[in-house]
């Protein structure tokens, strides 16, 4: 009997990999929006593309974006943070609390330290302690509700403005403006020129009222591929979501290495927090996380654990999310035909991948999606709710076909493992 022996890819070739997922990601993202800029012609929905949507998207989509890097480095290091809600939720708390009596800068700081609070006892129980880590997440996020709630009642019910579920309004961070290109670009989106005034909304949302606070989160997911895919740091602390008792031969400390990823997570989680305190809204209240952390999750993996997917995961989150603050109904009933179309492309795919079975039951759900564009004017007021986790689980059950987790992601790792 033969047997085949497989040799890890050189780097040379690691990196011609990556740089090809790099355009294959770059094709399908400009492919996408290209597609929903022809369905804004077709169904006349100029709310699809405009700069308003896309600037409320993006500010939608920072919250969920941090709590899905949060939860990639502590994944990508072999842990699972099922406890980014809980963690997201304190970091709202710190905004409130620090932001309001200290300002804009130390609530943010305030926010990541209550956040990585939250991933400290989450690293305590896992990887010092071992206990399950599905366990740990799900106790931070029960105890972090509570936390907040009991802390809100005692910190701004006597203050003005607040109230025993949420804090006074807080001051809102320094915002960028660049007249000399958004002015023009205003001028040629209003035009509704395809795909050319679509590009000009793209950059207005860059250019006009950008919170500094955004720029800051998109800085991280960047550093975030520098750090965990160009530097010895990052290849360590992949090696322990790998192969820990291996990193562990080579005289990685695997320990150390655990703790310091769900840190960060936390800390990314409790941004996240503050974003959506003195971001998406100004001011704390209970409960208004709304699952936003679940939601990260789902974007990381979505994204395949690496934080540019991660990151066009959480703008399709964030895209059905901002969509009813835009002549809510009627934006929607557009999106109809763009889930139509995906669905019937993304059948093709898989018809000419072999998967027939398959190509025809996500076929039949294009055609009713198309159907349901057809027959109707506007969708129900009731599904502008349900569209962020409608998606959540459309993209989950399409996409989990291709996803390769951290291979000793979840485990339990104790030292000296590695005989």
């Amino acid at each position: 009997m033969s047997t085949v022996v497989t040799t890890p890819p050189s780097p040379v070739e690691a990196q011609v990999e990556r740089r090809s997922r790099y355009r294959r990601t770059a094709l399908l993202a400009l492919a996408g929006f290209v597609l929903l800029c022809l369905v804004r012609v077709i169904s006349g929905a100029d709310e699809l593309t405009s700069s308003g949507t896309l600037t409320v998207t993006l500010t939608a989509t920072m919250p969920i974006a941090m709590c899905g890097l949060g939860g990639l480095w502590s994944e990508r290091a072999g842990v699972v943070n099922i406890g980014l809600e809980g963690m997201m939720i304190m970091g709202t708390l710190g905004a409130g609390y620090f932001g309001f009596h200290y300002g804009v800068w130390v609530g943010v700081l305030g926010a990541t330290a209550f956040g990585l609070l939250g991933g400290a006892l989450h690293a305590l129980a896992t990887v010092v302690f071992g206990v399950d880590h599905i366990v740990s997440g799900v106790a931070i996020n029960l105890i972090a509700l509570g936390v907040a709630g009991f802390l809100a009642e005692a910190w701004f019910s006597d203050l003005e403005g607040g109230g025993p579920t949420q804090s006074p309004p807080l001051p809102t961070p320094p915002v960028i403006n660049l007249p000399f290109i958004s002015d023009p670009m205003n001028t040629l989106e209003n035009k509704h020129w395809f795909l050319i005034s679509d590009l000009a909304g793209v950059v207005e949302m860059f250019t006009k009222n950008l919170s500094s606070l955004v720029l800051i989160g998109l800085v991280l997911i960047f550093g975030t591929t520098w750090a965990l895919w160009k530097t010895r740091f990052g290849l360590r602390l992949r090696s322990c979501g790998e192969a820990p008792s291996a990193a562990e031969t080579l005289g990685v400390n695997v320990y150390r290495y655990k703790f310091v990823a769900v840190l960060i997570s936390g800390a990314m989680a409790g941004f996240g927090g503050a974003l959506l305190s003195m971001v998406s809204v100004s001011g704390f209240q209970v409960g208004q996380t709304n699952g936003r952390g679940y939601i990260g999750l789902a974007a990381m993996i979505f994204g395949n654990w690496r934080p540019v997917g991660m990151f066009l995961g959480s703008t399709l989150f964030g895209y059905t999310q901002a969509l009813p603050f835009r002549e809510g109904t009627v934006s929607l009933h557009g999106l109809l035909l763009l889930v139509a179309a995906i669905l019937v492309a993304f059948a093709l795919w898989q018809f000419f991948r072999g998967s027939k079975a398959q190509a025809a039951t996500t076929l039949v759900f294009g055609v009713l999606f198309l159907l349901w564009f057809l027959v109707t004017d506007v969708v129900p007021r009731e599904f502008t709710t349900m569209a962020p986790y409608v998606t959540t689980l459309l993209v989950l059950a399409f996409a989990s076909q291709r996803l390769r987790m951290p291979a000793a992601d979840g485990q339990i790792y104790r030292k000296g493992s590695a005989g």
